[in-house]
């Protein structure tokens, strides 16, 4: 039985790409001593879940998210967070890092142009990047875990926000709400993202034989 909780080393997916960056890291330590990874839209609980796996002695992490992200749950790690837009990242120049890393976040970005300013962000700012995101033609939705909820209309979709508990949204009587709901991932296909990452090779994870995860991947070093 698989193990998909997002916060868990059990979670076989999550454990064979941190193990696969892990390599990508190494790559980069063993090159120049030390590693800088930005993670674009991550939090700290992602890297304490990992501290175990990953070598925390070369390495450094900058989290950028929207959000204003307590950094409580990363004692002796070195994670630091930043509030940020990831789809804009001025601060930084070009090649600030290593490698950029993220997980299930470009299909929460909003609209096309969004996504675009997303990944030029990804490709601008370190020669190695994994960014991973669900599959759209996987059946389940992984946000709501409720089948073929994400290929219905946003008509439809909205009302099954306000009838029931999907995943991880609750069940809502406010329309605005519903619809934030709905409106909340707008997930990829593989010729998606090999437009928006044409430098990358897309992987897959498969579940079931069907692709569950696209995965867009450069490892370079400078």
């Amino acid at each position: 039985m698989f193990n998909i909780s997002p916060v868990s080393q059990n979670n076989v997916f999550r454990r064979r790409r941190v193990a696969r960056l892990n390599s990508m890291i190494a790559d980069h330590v063993a090159a120049k001593g030390h590693c800088r990874l930005l993670d674009m839209g991550g939090t700290t609980g992602f890297w304490s879940v990992w501290r175990d796996l990953l070598d925390f002695e070369h390495l450094t992490i900058t989290c950028v998210n929207l959000a204003e992200v307590q950094q409580t749950d990363t004692p002796g790690l070195p994670v630091i967070v930043r509030a940020g837009n990831a789809c804009a990242m001025p601060e930084f120049e070009d090649n600030a890092f290593d490698i950029v890393f993220s997980n299930s976040v470009i299909e929460h970005v909003g609209l096309w142009p969004n996504k675009i300013a997303f990944a030029k962000e990804a490709r601008r700012l370190a020669p190695s990047y994994m960014i991973q995101t669900p599959n759209f033609w996987f059946p389940i939705d992984p946000h709501s875990r409720f089948a073929f909820l994400h290929w219905l209309p946003r008509t439809v979709s909205y009302r099954v926000h306000m009838m029931m508990r999907t995943g991880f949204y609750p069940k809502t009587s406010d329309l605005d709400e519903a619809m934030r709901y709905a409106e909340d991932a707008d997930m990829l296909d593989t010729r998606q993202m090999a437009h928006l990452f044409p430098d990358a090779t897309i992987e897959t994870e498969r579940f079931m034989l069907l692709t569950k995860s696209l995965l867009a991947i450069r490892h370079s070093k400078l």
